[in-house]
C-alpha cells in the first residue's frame, strides 16, 4: 500500500512541477481586466493568518473557499461566521456551514457578503455631487461536495451563484471550483499519510461572465440632433462590456515537521496563476499546542504576494483557540491581521461551532 502510494505522489509531484513552471512562464497582460474580484481577497481567519496558503491545509468549513475537497478532511460537522472590515471602509462576511455525512462524504454551503458602502451620485454637470446616495453590494452563494475516494485521496468541487449591484444595476454569473488533495506519508514523523506532505490543487471561479443590466442604462437618444423634426427622445439603452470572473488556479504543499501529543508544527507554500494580475507565492506557518481539558491554541503567520509585480502584501499573523464544550461538540475563534501597505491594514474574526 505504501509502495503503490509512493508511486502515485511521485506522478503526481511532476505533474504538478511540470503545471506550475508552464504557468509561471507567461507574464500576464491582463491586470484589472474581471469584476467581482471579491472573490479572491481571502475567507477565513486560519487561512488568511498563514498568507493565504491555505490550499493543501483546509480541513474546516472555510475549505468552500479555499479548496473544497478540503471538506473532506472534517472530522466534525462545522458552523462558521467571519466579520471581516475591509480596506477604505468596505465590510466583508463570510458564512458556512458543512455536514459531515459518514459514508457518503461532506455536504457544504456558504455565503461571502460585500458591502462597498455609500457613495455620492456624480454628474459631467454635478461633478460635487448631486445630493442622492447610491450603494454597491456583491454576493456569492455556493454548494459544495467533497470526499475520500481513497484513504490519501480526497476531491471536492462547488457550484456558484454570484451576483453584483452598483445603484439598480445588476450583473449574475454562474461559476464552479474543482479542488484535490493527496495526502503522502514523506517527511512524516508518524510514518502515516496524515502528517505527511500533503499537496493540494484547486481551481476557483471558472464560469461565465457578468453584465450589468437596470434602470440606469436607459437613456433618450436624438439620433440626428442636426435635423430639426424628428423625434429627438427616441429611448435608447446603453450597452455593458461582459466581464469576467477572477479565475484563479492554486497549487500548494505542506509538511508537518514536527508532530507530537501535545504539540505541531506546519508548514505551507502555495504557488497562484491568476487570470488577472502576476503569478505569486504564498506560504505559511501553524504551530499548535494542546492543553488537556482546555483543547489547542494555533500561533500562526505567513507572507502573501511573493514576487508579485507591485505587491500591497506583506507579512500576516493570527492565533486561535479551539475547545471541546462537551461529548463531540466543541468551539473555535480566531483572529487574523493582515497588512495592505497603503491600503491600510486588514483584521478578520471568525466563530465556529463544532458539531
Amino acid at each position: 500500500m505504501k509502495q503503490h502510494l509512493s508511486t502515485k505522489s511521485i506522478l503526481f509531484l511532476s505533474a504538478l512541477l511540470i503545471v506550475s513552471t508552464s504557468a509561471f512562464a507567461q507574464k500576464p497582460m491582463r491586470a484589472g481586466t474581471t469584476a467581482a474580484n471579491f472573490l479572491e481577497i481571502g475567507y477565513g481567519a486560519a487561512g488568511s493568518a498563514m498568507g493565504d496558503a491555505y490550499v493543501s491545509l483546509a480541513n474546516d468549513v472555510s475549505a468552500t473557499y479555499w479548496n473544497p475537497a478540503g471538506l473532506a478532511q472534517m472530522e466534525r460537522s462545522e458552523v462558521m461566521f467571519i466579520s471581516q472590515p475591509w480596506i477604505v471602509d468596505m465590510n466583508s462576511s463570510f458564512g458556512a456551514v458543512g455536514i459531515v455525512v459518514p459514508g457518503f462524504g461532506t455536504i457544504g454551503a456558504s455565503i461571502i457578503l460585500m458591502d462597498y458602502g455609500d457613495m455620492d451620485v456624480t454628474t459631467l454637470d454635478q461633478q460635487e455631487g448631486t445630493g442622492e446616495r447610491f450603494s454597491s453590494k456583491d454576493m456569492a452563494l455556493s454548494i459544495s461536495y467533497a470526499r475520500n475516494l481513497a484513504e490519501w485521496f480526497s476531491f471536492g468541487a462547488s457550484g456558484k451563484l454570484v451576483t453584483s449591484t452598483i445603484w439598480h444595476e445588476t450583473a449574475t454569473a454562474m461559476a464552479f471550483d474543482l479542488g484535490a488533495i493527496i495526502k503522502t506519508d514523506f517527511f512524516s514523523p508518524t510514518g502515516g499519510n496524515d502528517h505527511g506532505l500533503s499537496i493540494g490543487m484547486c481551481i476557483s471561479n471558472y464560469g461565465t461572465t457578468l453584465k450589468y443590466e437596470g434602470l440606469d442604462l436607459l437613456t433618450p437618444i436624438d439620433i440626428d440632433p442636426n435635423e430639426a423634426g424628428n423625434y429627438q427622445n427616441a429611448p435608447g439603452r446603453l450597452s455593458t462590456e461582459e466581464w469576467e470572473l477572477p479565475l484563479i488556479f492554486r497549487i500548494g504543499t505542506s509538511i508537518t515537521p514536527i508532530y507530537t501529543e501535545s504539540q505541531e508544527l506546519i508548514l505551507s507554500a502555495d504557488a497562484l496563476h491568476p487570470n488577472n494580475n502576476t503569478e505569486s507565492i504564498n506560504v505559511g506557518a501553524q504551530y499548535s499546542l494542546r492543553f488537556p481539558v482546555v483543547g489547542r491554541v494555533f500561533l500562526r503567520a505567513g507572507y502573501k504576494g511573493l514576487l508579485m509585480e507591485d505587491s500591497q502584501y506583506g507579512a500576516t499573523y493570527g492565533l486561535g483557540l479551539q475547545t471541546d464544550v462537551m461529548s463531540n461538540q466543541g468551539f473555535k475563534v480566531e483572529y487574523a491581521y493582515r497588512p495592505m501597505g497603503i491600503l491600510g491594514n486588514a483584521q478578520a474574526f471568525s466563530v465556529s461551532l463544532l458539531f
